[in-house]
């Protein structure tokens, strides 16, 4: 089981929607990399790195992280993935989506060298398929009530909102979303850390007649008091996510907490086993989960649906059919029917390019 090659692959995509925005940013394109390694066999495992930077790292910075990382993995074997590993955060500080990214493939290889899914690896999935959440841009109430309308068509029956801050506007947004969507899907809302806890509250009591299931991260990454006010007083599911961007994050919150749910995303956290070791604290401390948006081709989501499928509750849907609004995507097709994917099984992470 010896890796032979460690090579690295451009994966730029545009987006369908090239004026796609959220709080604090515009997102025209992605410009990720695929790490491919090939064991003696000819078999490959295949890892997505991850790279916008308003949210994890710049295209050039992932490629000269991969550049000293990957030739570390030559001559090693693939069954030694926590060591390699291990080995990995102690050249590199930070640099979580490319350690991620490393993860993956060596989760990818290793499964399809035994020939089972890479949830086997994670300790076996619990469901067949994992209900989805898509997420609505920031545009005018009217757009997006339009594009609410869609997605409530195509069988979705989670839609999530990104805010802006600006009170009025966004309880448009919301006004115009619940009128599109009906009161049969349900509506979570993302403001990317554009209010401070008070305004928040002030807010909810204007939003809160539209039937909210969940607000993530309305509050700025670094104000955890804030996070935890909102938690103990507004009846609402209060979601971690930008607070939540290490395991010892996740420790603190479930510790002291902080939040009702964390969004928890292979790309943020550093790979398939540091998500797993968070999954145990938020269950060991009966804090909720949720498998975030994470933007990338469909081996990403693929990655994502296998570490979904081990999670033990799932109270909110995840965002893993994102990918659906990109273009020029290498990966087979994962599809998305009436608003659920089903748990790939085939051997490996269940995409291959295409």
């Amino acid at each position: 089981m010896q890796i032979v090659t460690a090579t690295v692959e451009p994966c730029t995509q545009r987006l369908r929607d090239p004026s796609w925005k959220f709080a604090r940013a515009t997102v025209p394109q992605l410009e990720g990399h695929v790490l491919v390694l090939t064991d003696e066999l000819g078999t490959r495992g295949l890892g997505y790195v991850h790279a916008i930077p308003a949210i994890t790292t710049h295209g050039a910075g992932a490629q000269a992280a991969l550049a000293l990382l990957a030739p570390m993995l030559v001559g090693r074997r693939v069954d030694d993935l926590a060591a390699l590993m291990e080995e990995i955060d102690a050249v590199l500080a930070f640099n979580p989506s490319v350690k991620a990214g490393i993860d993956m493939a060596l989760h990818d290889l290793l499964a399809r060298r035994l020939g089972v899914p890479v949830h086997v690896l994670l300790g076996g999935r619990l469901r067949d398929s994992v209900a989805q959440s898509r997420i609505l841009p920031i545009k005018t109430p009217t757009e997006m009530a339009a594009k609410a309308a869609d997605l409530a068509e195509e069988g979705y029956r989670q839609l999530k909102l990104k805010l802006s801050g600006d009170t009025s506007l966004d309880v448009a947004r919301i006004a115009a979303v619940r009128d599109a969507a009906g009161p049969g899907v349900k509506l979570t809302l993302d403001p990317n850390q554009s209010y401070d806890a008070k305004q928040m509250m002030g807010a909810f009591a204007r939003m809160e007649r539209y039937d909210i299931a969940l607000i993530e991260q309305p509050v700025p990454a670094a104000d955890w008091n804030g996070l935890a006010l909102l938690t103990r007083t507004l009846p609402v599911a209060i979601e971690a996510d930008e607070s939540a961007q290490t395991v010892q994050d996740v420790f603190r919150l479930v510790a002291e907490r902080a939040c009702d749910v964390i969004n928890l995303k292979i790309t943020k956290l550093g790979g398939l086993r540091r998500f797993m070791q968070a999954v145990r604290i938020c269950e060991a401390g009966n804090v909720g989960c949720r498998v975030g948006a994470a933007f990338g081709p469909s081996l990403l989501q693929a990655m994502g649906m296998q570490a979904a499928s081990v999670v033990r509750a799932l109270p909110f849907a995840c965002e893993l059919s994102e990918h659906l609004h990109l273009l020029d995507d290498p990966f087979t097709t994962l599809a998305v029917d009436k608003g659920s994917i089903d748990v790939p099984r085939l051997a490996g992470c269940g995409v291959d390019f295409a």
